[in-house]
């Protein structure tokens, strides 16, 4: 008898456990991330560091990149430093959840999908995806790419694109089915080999790639009719406040000239977007 009421105690102490977890749980889901970044004086920025010339490493094994210089001069204005944290990029929603970071800033793109996950900051670069070829392929138009193997990175904007828009490109690879890479550089490996005939890809990704390559004219860069995306900051629905502070920061760096400097440093040209 004693027994059964012992195991009975028990059982209702692990439920009680359970709900009070629970319950904190979602109220930790629910709670703005900037109040403990502030007291911590350090976020967490999950990035992919291949991703060249947005977030990478150097030679070295130093991160730099524009999103590295851009996120550095948001919080520099609120004195917090900023932990970059590579993580695999297709589980980078996930990484979010888990709270493993705080932030996804690495060349991230606005789709309709990932705005029904997560909250975005003002748009700060415009992109758009293009697929980059061999001269000697002689493949300059999407259409030519019939029967031919597409590579695209897995989780990237450029696949939720071809999937989107299976008439633009899709429609003609081998199989109707992309080789999918974890890393764009890998990619390129492939490409270079001529395992894989085309590549879709981020413009900006493919304009520094290819301009860092001993021989840039072996290189063709086909631009379809995929809409131009748009590069902000992905952070936690319950992150409002997190989200003006980041806003408001690149507003700042947008009046002052920063992003157009950073622009041209990584770029060569204007990629800003202005800042509301």
């Amino acid at each position: 008898m004693r027994q059964k009421r012992l195991i009975f105690w028990l059982s209702c102490l692990l439920v009680v456990g359970l709900l009070i977890l629970t319950g904190c749980q979602r109220q930790t889901a629910k709670q703005d991330s900037w109040p403990v970044i502030k007291q911590r004086q350090t976020v967490v920025v999950g990035l992919d560091d291949s991703f060249v010339p947005m977030g990478f490493r150097a030679k070295n094994g130093q991160l730099k990149g524009y999103d590295i210089d851009l996120a550095r001069a948001v919080f520099k204005r609120y004195h917090i430093k900023v932990d970059f944290q590579t993580i695999d990029w297709s589980m980078n929603a996930t990484e979010l959840r888990n709270r493993t970071i705080d932030l996804i800033w690495n060349g991230y793109t606005i789709t309709p999908a990932r705005k029904r996950a997560v909250r975005f900051s003002q748009p700060y670069l415009q992109n758009k995806q293009v697929l980059v070829t061999m001269k000697k392929n002689h493949l300059n138009q999407f259409s030519a790419m019939r029967g031919k193997t597409l590579g695209v990175q897995t989780g990237s904007s450029g696949y939720a694109s071809l999937e989107a828009q299976p008439q633009l490109l899709k429609q003609y690879i081998k199989k109707q089915t992309p080789v999918l890479y974890s890393t764009f550089n890998d990619a390129f490996i492939d490409l270079n080999a001529n395992r894989i005939q085309g590549l879709l890809i981020d413009r900006v990704y493919a304009d520094y790639y290819i301009q860092h390559q001993s021989d840039p004219q072996a290189y063709r860069v086909v631009s379809g009719d995929f809409a131009p995306e748009n590069f902000a900051v992905g952070m936690r629905k319950s992150d409002r406040v997190l989200q003006q502070k980041i806003d408001a920061a690149l507003k700042v760096l947008y009046q002052n000239g920063t992003m157009q400097r950073l622009s041209q440093k990584w770029f060569g040209e204007d990629n800003s977007l202005p800042q509301k």
